[in-house]
């Protein structure tokens, strides 16, 4: 496969984190119909790779995550082109990643951008960090799913209003409202997303999946959908050997919590 040309893509280490980074930091991270597609085929790899335990998605520059879809391709799309999904179907397949997703935004995220961060798991934001979906005023809307995730994220009010009226937030008032899980220095974005990465890696990968997946359909589907696959996927869990041996594991050190947690059932 040729180099990616406006992605750069670092395999999962020793802790399971693989990094994807925008990298057309000249085009503000524009996304684009290439960069789309180099990050389809960075995906595929990942979810071939089994050393995968979570995936964190960053901008180069650190000072634009990604500042939405490239305007000079958007303006000429057609509505067959929105009928093809290009971007949604992209980062509809970014949440459905079998593994946890982390968004480390530095800078803006705007518009697809915004999107992009939505579709990921978790987000930490730097305190330059500035979320929006100022679509409407280009006389479109946001069409790569913000316009359902961005209410289960933030409620249908907060959603309406900043969708509606393309209001910016930064980084403090997106924290207080549940859109980023946590703000840090900007100089620690990259290395404080990866350390949430690599914590969520280390548990068990089926489990992980799994959970992720009926969170996923509860919110999707209603809470009944919810249900019904958490306890499907828990009866699978306990035939499996991770599990067994993690308890055992766990039995075996005294059944001592981590610090600050407690103690479990027995």
């Amino acid at each position: 496969m040729a180099p990616f040309a406006e992605i750069r893509y670092e395999p999962p280490g020793a802790d399971g984190v693989a990094v994807l980074t925008l990298a057309r930091p000249e085009k503000r991270n524009a996304i684009g119909l290439r960069m789309v597609e180099e990050m389809h085929a960075a995906l595929a790899l990942l979810e071939r790779d089994p050393a995968a335990g979570a995936l964190v998605l960053a901008g180069e520059g650190g000072k634009v995550f990604a500042g939405g879809a490239d305007i000079a391709e958007l303006r000429d799309r057609t509505p067959a082109d929105a009928e093809r999904a290009i971007n949604q179907a992209l980062f509809t397949r970014i949440e459905n990643l079998p593994l946890v997703t982390v968004a480390a935004v530095a800078g803006w995220a705007l518009g697809g951008g915004c999107e992009l961060a939505l579709a990921c798991d978790l987000r930490v934001a730097g305190a330059s960090a500035r979320f929006g979906q100022p679509e409407t005023g280009l006389g479109i809307l946001p069409g790569a799913g913000g316009t359902q995730r961005l209410p289960r994220i933030v409620g249908l009010g907060r959603a309406k209003e900043l969708i509606l009226t393309g209001r910016i937030v930064d980084a403090a008032e997106a924290e207080r409202i549940g859109l980023a899980n946590r703000v840090v220095p900007d100089d620690a974005v990259l290395s404080a997303a990866r350390e949430l990465a690599a914590l969520a890696a280390s548990k068990g990968r089926a489990a992980q999946a799994l959970a992720k997946a009926a969170l996923n359909a509860g919110t999707r589907s209603g809470a009944s959908a919810g249900m019904a696959l958490e306890v499907a996927s828990q009866g699978v869990l306990f035939e499996s050997g991770d599990k067994r041996a993690r308890m055992t594991a766990f039995l075996e050190k005294g059944g001592k919590p981590a610090k600050g947690q407690p103690p479990a059932a027995r």
